[in-house]
């Protein structure tokens, strides 16, 4: 199964050239460091920047250059900082082409559930309600099932919403799945050495299995 590297990896082969793409807490922000050498895309940050580049070096951070995870990150020629309210309303007039979020849970007809366990204190749903609703295009990366090996792809989300209906594909550390219409999670792709019967096992919403599944490329 892929770690979380190998998770952004291949999400990273999803964005086109001339993206708009926020990154999410967690996986999603490993991204910027897998971006194909030569494409020309931005990263906005809902904090205020558009134009982030990959992690720094250790010893290289600067504590003022921030992601909305509060992770130190480096620019690229030509980025640019303003305030929230301005990044905000880049993304609620849908000028994101593609948002890469995390989850709890993800429901077989694009719900998504990422930002309140009840009983438990959370900073807040930060820009993820925002971005759900107005991005062209959102893809999750989240592990396959949680800590107690229960299944977080979904027949229908028990925790509290972010979003309806607005996930197209996700990506896990077992396989790769579009989102139908329709509904139903249908299976594209299997990490390395992992068997359809683990994913088929590990999944509780609707599972879409046709033909033979290929391995993932990552690199």
């Amino acid at each position: 199964m892929l770690d979380k590297i190998g998770i952004a990896k291949r999400i990273a082969r999803e964005v086109r050239d001339g993206y708009y793409v926020n990154l999410g807490i967690g996986i999603p922000t490993l991204v910027a460091n897998y971006i194909p050498h030569g494409m020309n895309v931005v990263l906005q940050s809902e904090n205020g920047l558009l134009g982030i580049g990959p992690f720094p070096l250790e010893g290289e951070e600067d504590p003022d250059l921030i992601n909305a995870g509060k992770q130190t990150i480096t620019t690229l020629p030509g980025s640019a900082f303003f305030d929230s309210a301005m990044s905000f309303g880049m993304i609620r007039s849908g000028k994101v082409d593609l948002t890469i979020l995390g989850a709890m849970e993800v429901s077989e007809n694009g719900d998504i559930a990422n930002w309140k366990i009840p009983g438990k204190m959370v900073k807040g749903m930060g820009g993820a309600m925002d971005l759900v609703a107005a991005a062209k295009n959102i893809i999750v990366a989240m592990q396959h099932v949680n800590k107690a090996g229960e299944s977080k792809l979904l027949h229908a989300c028990s925790l509290p919403l972010t979003g309806k209906k607005c996930v197209k594909k996700i990506v896990t550390e077992l396989a790769v799945l579009d989102v139908l219409p329709e509904g139903g999670f249908k299976l594209l792709e299997r990490a390395p050495g992992i068997s359809v019967e683990e994913i088929v096992k590990a999944t509780a919403g609707k599972l879409i299995i046709t033909g033979d599944i290929p391995e993932m490329v990552i690199d």
